[in-house]
């Protein structure tokens, strides 16, 4: 890693532990994998007058060796029912993690525009063709459905369940929660990699 490249990162990580600190956050915040800086978790809260109210969505941000100047590849690790992020991967449909980005760009910026995009879906570019058509066609039912899936899959109360259940496994707590967030809250993933299966 080049030393113009490892300081654009750190400076980038200090920003968000100061903003942190400061209860300036605005809803996002990030957690460095296992010491790794070219490998994060970053965290959004669902807005208020959103389906996505309550939650708390997890996305996987690896940045290559191109980064700032080409995009961090980002997904969802969190379940979610949008029209730009597929249901099924967590892969993103946001013109700045594409042909948009610019090095000017930060990772704070592009989380910063994925709570905006949960607040107001493109349905005309979509990532997941199926939630598109609903959104456009029976609103109703998608709000539903994104409500359920907000409860169920990023509800902290629901993760917080998931840490109890592994931990009367007899499993310590720490390694829980970092299995679990390594595996997007996936509470059977975390357990076969607790478990060495």
């Amino acid at each position: 890693m080049q030393s113009v490249q490892k300081n654009r990162i750190t400076k980038e990580i200090q920003d968000f532990d100061q903003r942190q600190k400061k209860s300036e956050d605005n809803g996002i915040s990030i957690l460095v994998v296992d010491n790794n800086i070219t490998h994060w978790k970053g965290f959004i809260n669902g807005s208020p007058d959103t389906p996505y109210e309550g939650g708390y969505f997890q996305i996987d941000i690896v940045l290559t060796a191109d980064y700032p100047y080409k995009p961090p590849k980002m997904k969802f690790d969190t379940r979610i029912w949008h029209p730009n992020i597929s249901s099924q991967t967590g892969a993103i449909c946001l013109d700045i993690l594409k042909d948009e980005w610019s090095p000017a760009l930060s990772i704070r910026t592009a989380l910063l525009s994925l709570q905006a995009l949960l607040c107001d879906p493109q349905p005309d570019s979509p990532q997941d063709a199926v939630v598109a058509n609903q959104y456009k066609t029976n609103r109703e039912l998608f709000t539903k459905t994104a409500k359920e899936w907000t409860l169920n899959y990023a509800s902290k109360n629901k993760q917080d369940e998931k840490i109890a259940n592994l931990v009367a496994l007899g499993l310590e707590e720490q390694k829980v929660k970092e299995a679990l967030l390594r595996f997007g809250y996936d509470e059977e993933q975390a357990a076969n990699f607790l478990l060495g299966g």
